[in-house]
């Protein structure tokens, strides 16, 4: 029997929460950089959604920032879910940039072999 434990919102927010802001000694939570109503898992499709929300509109860091979601959910997730990680609309001057800049994935690549990317 393939039996699969079922994920939900909750489950991913919870492992994303702790990761700590480049700039911040906060987490992205405390931030609220990252919420659970912005957080979709689509069972059938094997898919993880993720929408964050940098601290101001200009952050320098909001590559980073989604590089290191895609990395901690790459790391911790069932190997058979498709991340995708976009800034939520209108909240960074650079989001169409940022968000093809995270769907690269020999960017992704690179940040998934930085042991300390994740903390």
């Amino acid at each position: 029997e393939d039996f699969r434990d079922p994920v939900d919102a909750l489950e991913v927010y919870h492992l994303l929460r702790t990761i700590k802001d480049p700039e911040h000694p906060n987490t992205l939570e405390q931030l609220r950089v990252i919420q659970p109503d912005h957080i979709v898992v689509d069972e059938a499709k094997n898919l993880l959604k993720i929408r964050f929300t940098p601290t101001v509109p200009h952050c320098s860091m909001t590559t980073l920032i989604g590089l290191c979601i895609v990395v901690k959910l790459q790391r911790c997730m069932p190997k058979r879910f498709k991340v995708d990680v976009t800034v939520s609309p209108g909240t960074h001057e650079q989001e169409v940039a940022v968000n093809k800049q995270l769907r690269d994935k020999e960017r992704i690549a690179a940040a998934l072999e930085k042991e300390g990317l994740v903390k």
